[in-house]
């Protein structure tokens, strides 16, 4: 079984349900619906094929609404695109005009309140680079070409030197989320994120809807690593997206950023997913780079809960060749040894101390009699997320009679979830499940399993027990 979870965009290319389904048998665990490309209606459609998909086949496919974001675009250029020349100087307008190599303008009203001479305006996902001269703290600012080459229509802009104002949920993203939460999704993405205020906002709109879709924190501006332990502990995932991030921080950078957030992720117990160019080259070939295959190991290695694909997916021309090859990769460095095994002692003055010790102790003991599997009974999944974050080498089976958390889950590494409703007694209960995953061919007689559940079985959220035994 594959741990390391992969994260599809969907889009024109994965418009048929066969082809989600191909896709699905090759490996995808989440499906991101990417709000800023698509209407309702197409989103709509898409969630539909999913959830029957997921009746059809019995998977738990999760999906994850990626709101856009204060994404700052320039506005039209006239031929669609104008040649801006090294060390000549440009109007930048927040009046809505067609754009010349002397003047365009940018979607953004506060930018020339924001910026500051000296500044820098990278456009194009940083192919060109501009320097602020001044502004007129109004409507109009004036910068340098430093990097020249052609603008096209639509381009995205980034401020690594500025502090922007735009709040981080647009009205654009107030719209979409209302939607998203319509058809309970079951992640929301959150763009551009800068502060932990930020996931505050967007949990409470969620909470006073009375839905329970979680938060997955974007980290592609410099403030937010600024900020990053009370980021990761107010979200319930993050997304490291290395496009915009790779853009407003030096490329350099961004592997060492990588591997940090990981590490603070795992030991905050959050899901963490790798994003960005990964499998690129595969919009158009049937087989990757060596330079990705080498990138999404490294993800693996660094300890990722996810990969995602973006492109490839959603407009590729080989959607479900990407997922096969990009299963056969994790799969390939999920047998080596030194992926496994992150014991993490619990902190004793936390309010979790007994579910996070018995987790902790359930990890040591299947690595020590090299157990076939751990399994536990959860309503919230605290427990799925708190093993999972120490990478045991036994699968992790949670059962729970809270639906909806089974396809978040998905989402989690490691993780399989499956659907109970009986709670009976403790021991009957864990007698039940060995039971179902042995008829379900996930553990055969001989194997030892651990069990970690609570008692009495009716409390939720207090594990306290642990057993040790074999499938009989």
């Amino acid at each position: 079984m594959k741990r390391t979870k992969i994260v599809a965009t969907l889009g024109p290319a994965t418009a048929s349900k066969e082809v989600l389904r191909q896709m699905f048998e090759e490996g995808v665990n989440v499906c991101r619906l990417n709000f800023s490309h698509g209407s309702h209606e197409d989103h709509e459609a898409a969630i539909r094929t999913i959830r029957d998909l997921n009746t059809e086949t019995g998977l738990s496919v999760a999906i994850l609404a990626d709101l856009q974001g204060p994404k700052i675009r320039t506005g039209k250029m006239t031929d669609n695109g104008v040649e801006l020349i090294n060390g000549s100087e440009v109007k930048i307008v927040t009046k809505d005009i067609l754009g010349t190599a002397e003047r365009f303008s940018i979607n953004y009203q506060n930018l020339p309140q924001d910026v500051k001479p000296g500044e820098k305006l990278l456009l194009d996902d940083g192919k060109l680079t501009l320097q602020v001269v001044s502004t007129d703290g109004k409507s109009e600012i004036v910068a340098k070409v430093i990097l020249g080459g052609t603008l096209f229509s639509r381009k995205g802009v980034n401020f690594p030197n500025t502090g922007i104002s735009m709040p981080c949920l647009t009205p654009k993203d107030l719209v979409d989320l209302d939607f998203a939460l319509l058809h309970e999704v079951d992640w929301i993405g959150l763009s551009f994120v800068r502060s932990a205020e930020d996931i505050r906002e967007l949990k409470q709109i969620i909470k006073d809807q009375n839905k329970i879709s979680k938060v997955v924190a974007k980290i592609e501006k410099p403030e937010a690593l600024d900020e990053i332990d009370l980021i990761i502990s107010e979200s319930d995932a993050l997304m490291v997206a290395r496009g915009d991030l790779g853009v407003e921080i030096p490329f350099q950078n961004v592997p060492l950023i990588q591997k940090m957030l990981i590490n603070k992720c795992r030991s905050h117990a959050k899901p963490v997913i790798v994003a960005t160019q990964m499998m690129e080259s595969m919009i158009n070939n049937t087989t990757p780079s060596r330079a990705e295959v080498n990138d999404v190991a490294n993800a693996v290695f660094d300890g990722t809960d996810a990969v995602m694909l973006s492109g490839e997916t959603s407009v590729g021309k080989y959607p479900v060749e990407v997922i096969r090859a990009m299963s056969n990769i994790v799969k390939e460095i999920e047998s080596f040894d030194g992926l496994y095994n992150k014991e993490e002692l619990p902190e004793k003055d936390q309010r979790r101390f007994i579910t996070d010790s018995i987790c902790f102790n359930a990890v040591r003991l299947s690595n020590r009699v090299d157990a076939k599997a751990i399994l536990t009974m959860s309503f919230t999944g605290y427990t799925g997320y708190k093993i999972a974050s120490q990478r045991p080498r036994s699968n992790i089976f949670v059962f729970t009679s809270n639906r909806r958390i089974l396809t978040q889950l998905n989402l989690v590494w490691g993780v399989k979830g499956f659907y109970y409703d009986k709670t009976e007694s403790t021991d009957q209960t864990i007698a039940d499940i060995k039971r179902l995953l042995h008829k379900e061919g996930q553990i055969k007689k001989g194997d030892l399993v651990i069990n970690i559940a609570s008692m009495p079985i009716e409390e939720h959220g207090n594990s306290n027990m642990l057993k040790l035994s074999y499938v009989e």
